[in-house]
């Protein structure tokens, strides 16, 4: 077991069981289907394969939702853990790029969404030079010199992974589908309302302001 691993099995074994009722999820199953969370790709990579639920008749890989659900709550509140400032989130996928600025506006976090520049974590000479405490990927393949400078530096990486990601260096996996657009602004969406949740924040007095089409990018 990799050093990644322990850390994840850490982790998820921390929050097993809390706070989850027995077939609750954060959001009405439909929402997770209709936005198409749940849909992988046809390539598979050995360390996505335990999260995939079954594979469509064309041959596109269905990723456990439960499991989506779990890992986004325990991702929240380790998130939460941290000083909002010192979070991280980065995409250059063109449908992450809004909602992770949209997440990082909501928690206070701070996003380097479309191109990361080399040496952000690692050259104080930059001036975009940043010391996070954890970092947030929206794809470990296209973020990859973000992912590679926080494990230089050893901070954590909490990953958006599809079924045909690699997860190494990922220190806590969220399977999802990372490609598409209103699949992106959903997790981002329940992401940022269960960190917030995780503070102390919404409840059902005060709920959420934010809906899943502000975390949508623009067609």
């Amino acid at each position: 077991m990799s050093p990644d691993d322990v850390m994840e099995e850490a982790l998820v074994s921390q929050s097993d069981g809390q706070d989850i009722r027995p077939g609750e999820l954060l959001v009405p199953e439909d929402t997770y289907l209709t936005s198409g969370v749940h849909i992988g790709t046809q390539q598979k990579s050995a360390s996505m394969r335990r999260f995939v639920y079954k594979v469509r008749f064309d041959g596109l890989h269905v990723l456990d939702i439960r499991e989506t659900d779990r890992r986004i709550r325990i991702a929240a509140k380790f998130l939460a853990s941290f000083p909002p400032e010192k979070v991280l989130a980065v995409s250059q996928r063109q449908y992450g790029q809004k909602p992770v600025r949209v997440f990082a506006k909501a928690v206070g976090a701070v996003s380097y969404s479309e191109r990361f520049v080399p040496g952000c974590l690692t050259n104080p000479n930059l001036a975009e030079y940043y010391e996070p405490k954890v970092l947030v990927v929206t794809d470990p393949a296209t973020d990859q010199q973000a992912l590679s400078e926080a494990v230089s530096i050893g901070i954590p990486v909490v990953g958006l992974c599809d079924v045909n990601n690699e997860t190494r260096n990922v220190d806590l996996v969220i399977p999802a589908n990372n490609k598409g657009r209103v699949a992106l602004a959903t997790v981002y969406w329940l992401l940022s309302r269960e960190v917030l949740k995780a503070r102390g924040g919404p409840s059902a007095e005060a709920p959420f302001a934010l809906s899943i089409d502000d975390f949508q990018a623009a067609l």
